[in-house]
């Protein structure tokens, strides 16, 4: 993409979405300099699938990089907590005892967590089934340094952006019947679901917060 329609994306994505909701901007396989230019741009959170992506990004970008918010939007493995923990504010996916145990245990203070759900049930996402999230929680609330803000979901790609709108209408049913737990170390306010191809049904469904890369990068590169 040329220099400066990147800029130009963001810009006009951000100006299209609703304040109160928070861009994620999903840079996986982009490089530091097209990543420089969406924070250069206004972003303020950036989305990594992968840890290694993540470091070598925050490396090139230097200073830059802290002028932003990290977030892993891809699954952890347990055996890169200890790289992950420095690298994100915010870990969107988290989705069984075994990795909170591992973050807890290696956290120096407190870590932001999302729940991810696999709403739909598919056996290629990861994600923990929607029964059993409130258990996840109530677990959580056990741990240290461990604090739930949010629940993240990844949608079915479908073809009609409307056909993921049940998805999401089940998942703010989730968020809102999970939000009224009184736990220790559960705060629920952020919901984060949709992207570039579902974002607009995602938010009026209750999204408050989207993970969009295509719409402000263009399609990666075979």
């Amino acid at each position: 993409m040329a220099q400066g329609r990147i800029a130009e994306n963001y810009v006009r994505l951000r100006s299209s979405v609703p304040d109160h909701v928070t861009i994620v901007v999903a840079a996986k396989a982009r490089s530091p300099q097209q990543i420089a230019e969406a924070i250069e741009a206004g972003a303020e959170a950036i989305g990594e699938n992968y840890v290694q992506e993540a470091e070598v990004a925050a490396r090139a970008l230097g200073g830059l990089a802290r002028k932003v918010e990290w977030h892993m939007i891809g699954p952890l493995q347990r055996n890169k907590v200890n790289r992950a923990l420095p690298l994100f504010q915010v870990i969107q996916t988290v989705d069984s005892a075994k990795l909170v145990q591992a973050l807890d245990a290696r956290a120096s203070g407190p870590v932001r967590a999302y729940l991810e759900v696999n709403i739909a049930g598919e056996q290629t996402k990861s994600g923990l089934p929607p029964s059993q999230a409130e258990d996840l929680l109530k677990a959580v609330s056990g741990f240290r340094h461990l604090r739930v803000e949010g629940l993240m979901t990844m949608e079915p790609y479908l073809e009609d952006p409307e056909a993921a709108r049940p998805y999401f209408r089940r998942m703010k049913e989730l968020f809102d019947e999970l939000k009224g737990l009184e736990l220790p170390n559960v705060n629920l306010r952020v919901l984060s679901m949709g992207m570039t191809h579902s974002y607009e049904v995602a938010i009026e469904e209750g999204a408050n917060m989207i993970r969009v890369g295509t719409a402000i990068f263009g399609p990666r590169q075979a």
